[in-house]
């Protein structure tokens, strides 16, 4: 597997330009993949940022392109752990870890530490589909530089993923998480009631009693969710949060879109397969997963922009180890900069459209909530301007099991 030596120096020549003209930071570091990549004729690459409880795959690309926004448990970035370069064949490491890159066509995988001021901040790894008995030992030299390049670029004051702030105790995040929730019930019942009190005279019989076999559905969710936050103990006041059983995606895609607010349910455009995988999680959390990224979709688009008064493409998918659900706008966009910070706790993106923003929690809890599924979420600029919400579930019948993530 001969390495491209002359694309490599073009490549990182090419990133120390990007530098040396202010940018920095997430750009710089996919551009570092694209290269690593093209030169040593890898299948994909990722750089994956470490913090003090963990790590999250930060900018990725070709066949590891579904991994961006994994979040990668502490025990795997141990001081001991993270300060070693590795390299050799996938099917050596872990089997939940081999599965997903043997089906993807890897089969060895290098990887190189990236240390800043005498810390190792992060994890530069290329994924390889074809080599011989020497073919990483070959690749582990170019990705050395392709390291030290990374380096360079965090080091001029482009974080790759900012730091975590410090996280509120487990008492505030339960309380905003179950006044994040009851919210949704509560709205539907409160928009149905409205709707029987002040039309019931125009009504026919049967859109009565539709209405009113909403309110008891709605009413039902929403009894069993205060039984679940009555029934948590202040030693784990998340464990309610927690429900990890096999679920049709699709059956809990088309509900969460029913009974979405009418304006939100009028901006969408969903293209939906005929069948998906199950997938493992909590259906009713999924269908407030999507309703936030929807609201969130919305906001960032303003009138004028796309199809008026806003305009939302919702598609799902499946490949062999994950259920994919992708929330696509024409809004304003995302920074790739921001696809990071937008995920902290009262983050707002300047860009948004004015007198439509939030208070900054949504996309945060939206977070907490995938990763309490075993689940990861991300954001990414869509091609055409706008912006590409997607959460990733692992598939119920696949061995495929993502370490649960604390964000």
């Amino acid at each position: 597997m001969p390495i491209d030596y002359r694309r490599l120096v073009d490549g990182l020549s090419s990133v120390a330009a990007m530098v040396e003209g202010g940018v920095a930071g997430l750009v710089a570091i996919e551009r570092l993949l694209t290269v690593a990549c093209e030169a040593t004729n890898a299948v994909g690459a990722t750089f994956t940022e470490y913090g003090d409880d963990g790590g999250r795959v930060v900018a990725a690309k070709g066949v590891l392109a579904f991994a961006l926004g994994f979040p990668i448990g502490a025990e795997f970035v141990t001081p001991e752990e993270a300060a070693h370069a590795w390299a050799g064949r996938v099917d050596a490491l872990p089997v939940e870890v081999a599965e997903p890159l043997l089906g993807r066509g890897v089969v060895a995988m290098v990887a190189q530490p990236v240390r800043v001021a005498d810390r190792v901040v992060g994890a530069v790894h290329l994924y390889l589909g074809e080599v011989d008995e020497e073919g990483w030992a070959q690749a582990t030299p170019a990705l050395r530089v392709v390291g030290s390049c990374a380096a360079q670029v965090l080091a001029s004051g482009g974080e790759a993923m900012p730091k975590p702030i410090v996280e509120e105790d487990d008492r505030n995040l339960f309380l905003a998480v179950a006044g994040h929730e009851l919210r949704t019930p509560v709205t539907v019942i409160k928009g149905y009631a409205s709707l029987l009190s002040d039309r019931w005279d125009e009504l026919a019989e049967p859109d009565r009693r539709a209405a009113a076999k909403v309110l008891t559905q709605r009413a039902d969710d929403l009894a069993q969710l205060v039984d679940r936050l009555l029934g948590s103990t202040a030693g784990d006041s998340s464990g309610w949060l927690v429900r990890t059983v096999p679920f049709d995606p699709l059956e809990a895609l088309i509900r969460a879109a029913a009974e979405m607010p009418a304006e939100l349910r009028r901006a969408l455009r969903i293209q939906l397969p005929n069948r998906l995988p199950p997938a493992t999680g909590d259906p009713d959390i999924l269908g407030s997963v999507v309703t936030e990224l929807v609201m969130n979709a919305v906001r960032a688009t303003p009138a004028g922009v796309g199809p008026a008064p806003a305009s939302v493409d919702v598609y799902a998918g499946a490949d062999t180890d994950t259920v994919f659900i992708q929330i696509c706008d024409r809004g304003v966009g995302i920074d790739p900069a921001h696809a990071e910070r937008a995920f902290e706790r009262f983050w707002r993106d300047r860009k948004g459209v004015e007198g439509r923003g939030g208070v900054g929690l949504g996309l945060y809890l939206v977070r907490r909530l995938v990763e309490r599924q075993n689940g990861w979420v991300s954001l990414r600029p869509r091609d055409g301007g706008g912006t590409i919400a997607e959460v990733r579930l692992a598939r119920a019948d696949s061995r495929f099991r993502p370490a649960a993530g604390e964000a």
